[in-house]
């Protein structure tokens, strides 16, 4: 596979993934989580937060391999 079809689907699934979580996160935070105070809700928004980050760094790491 190039370099360039794999930035591509790279790209694609990264702003798929990144709308899937989003969704999931605020359907979570708006069931469980709103309205149940400051010491339950700034762990879940931190945790929410930064949740996304280890799989954007794994296919921005798998779309950036060489050929």
């Amino acid at each position: 596979m190039t370099l360039r079809t794999r930035k591509l689907i790279g790209t694609i699934a990264t702003v798929v993934f990144l709308i899937l979580y989003a969704l999931i996160a605020m359907m979570i935070g708006g069931i469980l989580i709103v309205g149940r105070g400051v010491p339950l809700e700034l762990p879940f928004y931190l945790v929410a937060g930064l949740g996304w980050l280890p799989v954007a760094m794994w296919i921005i790491r798998w779309m950036s391999k060489p050929e």
